[in-house]
């Protein structure tokens, strides 16, 4: 059997009411709210957030890593790498980028379900627009992450894959050319006509080839890059009310290449054992993918559910979400401005930088932050072990607001936590209003985007507060 062996999603911190876009614009006001990425947030970090939140779900020791986005952070240079590294996983675990087209992630998906050894295949996206347009207004960003693949009995397959097909076609109906930040599209009418075939022809081979009827599916998930023709499809099957999993549109937005992982998860969320899930991505043509849900399904979910996540969040200014996508410069704190990392000492402390790794002393047992040769407590020389502290949480000892350092979403709160276990550290806190930053609050910690310079991402661990506003992010079942 093969098929899903641990899955969790990622939504943001931050929501921007759609409504905020026409007060400032002018237009009629669009209902709901979409999610937003933070400033210190891309779809590299917002890949290692779902990532982490599978917890036991990685157990299996996948044997490969996927990462799929429309919006990479690098080109030429793999981005999964650091996924990888801020994961931990083995040196032997290869790490490939499927980036460029919202049609990569299910293509991941359908590569995995295939493969003969359990595979992570990730996907994140931050979505926007040109201001006032409607994917921007429609957009919305978020990551998934599932563990594919052959169960064994201490690895359970969760959903069992009964069938995957295709449908592909060359038509001009959204792009994007390198360089470009924005999408474009063709009138809406052709894409109708162009998805629909498609969609019906990949559901028929696929309800074929798993031997069920049209109303053995009690989850029907239809999701792509062009709402229309998936509103267009899901009236056409005929499925009723109840069958069709919420396409998120009033409350998240469509995430692009990360949307129908999410949707899929949100499916699984709540499907009883034995439940058969379509999920059928219009993207370039269509795939879908089938999958029934086992008993052992319901004591192996991770993370908080996408329902309790876009439940959450707190509400940013319009100022503030086009300041973080680089759509309105702002003066920021007249400090110097940040200097990229250099390469060589980037790479010699791999493991603090991206795993958040300290070391302990064999001695006398005292826990160092950043990892030292030398115990700091007794002096013994090179008797360390390394401890991974990125799923650790701590304490707030003290802290401060400093409203003069550089930071697009000043001011920056920078706090000294004592992890529980020993070891203390100077960091600073996102997703986290200063005013609600009390010593003894406790934190967790979490990867993001320090700054970027000279066109490189600088990236390490940062700490939040547990519970403030959302569910932590590790909440293994």
């Amino acid at each position: 059997m093969s098929g899903i062996l641990g899955y969790a999603t990622y939504l943001p911190h931050y929501r921007l009411q759609r409504e905020a876009i026409a007060a400032t614009l002018g237009g009629p006001p669009a209902r709901g709210t979409r999610t937003v990425a933070s400033y210190d947030e891309d779809s590299t970090s917002m890949a290692v957030a779902a990532a982490r939140r599978l917890d036991g779900g990685l157990a299996a020791r996948p044997s490969a890593l996927y990462f799929a986005t429309t919006t990479p952070a690098y080109l030429d240079k793999t981005n999964a790498a650091a996924i990888h590294a801020a994961l931990g996983l083995p040196v032997e675990v290869g790490a490939y980028d499927a980036a460029g087209a919202v049609r990569s992630s299910v293509g991941a998906l359908r590569a995995a379900v295939a493969a003969a050894h359990p595979t992570l295949v990730v996907a994140a996206d931050i979505r926007t627009g040109l201001p006032g347009g409607e994917d921007e207004r429609d957009g919305g960003d978020g990551a998934c992450a599932f563990v594919v693949g052959p169960g064994d009995a201490d690895h359970p397959v969760l959903a069992e894959c009964l069938a995957a097909t295709s449908a592909t076609g060359e038509f001009l109906e959204r792009w994007r050319v390198p360089g470009e930040a924005y999408s474009r599209r063709w009138e809406e009418r052709f894409g109708v006509q162009a998805f629909l075939p498609h969609a019906g022809r990949a559901v028929a081979a696929a309800l074929a080839a798993a031997g069920l009827a049209p109303d053995a599916v009690d989850h029907l998930i239809v999701t792509g890059t062009h709402g229309r023709a998936a509103a267009g499809f899901a009236r056409m099957s005929g499925a009723k009310r109840e069958v069709l999993v919420d396409d998120l549109a009033s409350s998240v937005g469509n995430t692009g290449a990360a949307h129908p992982g999410l949707l899929l998860g949100a499916a699984l969320d709540g499907a009883r054992p034995g439940a058969v899930i379509a999920l059928v991505v219009l993207a370039d043509g269509a795939d879908v993918l089938i999958f029934r849900a086992t008993d052992t399904l319901a004591s192996h979910r991770f993370g908080p559910s996408v329902a309790e996540q876009a439940a959450g969040g707190k509400e940013i200014s319009y100022a503030d979400f086009l300041t973080w996508r680089g759509m309105l410069p702002r003066q920021v704190p007249r400090r110097p401005d940040p200097v990229p990392p250099a390469a060589p000492p980037s790479w010699r402390s791999e493991a603090w930088k991206f795993g958040f790794t300290a070391s302990r002393c064999r001695d006398c047992g005292r826990r160092h932050l950043p990892p030292q040769r030398v115990c700091s407590g007794c002096g013994a020389v090179d008797h360390m072990d390394a401890e991974r502290l990125a799923d650790t949480p701590g304490t707030i000892a003290t802290f401060t607001i400093d409203r003069l350092a550089h930071s697009p979403s000043p001011p920056v709160v920078a706090a000294v936590v004592d992890f529980d276990g020993g070891g203390r550290y100077r960091c600073e806190l996102t997703d986290t209003d200063p005013e609600a930053v009390t010593i003894g609050g406790r934190v967790e910690m979490t990867f993001r985007r320090l700054f970027a310079a000279g066109g490189v991402h600088n990236y390490f661990w940062k700490a939040r507060l547990i519970g403030d506003g959302d569910a932590p992010v590790r909440q293994g079942a």
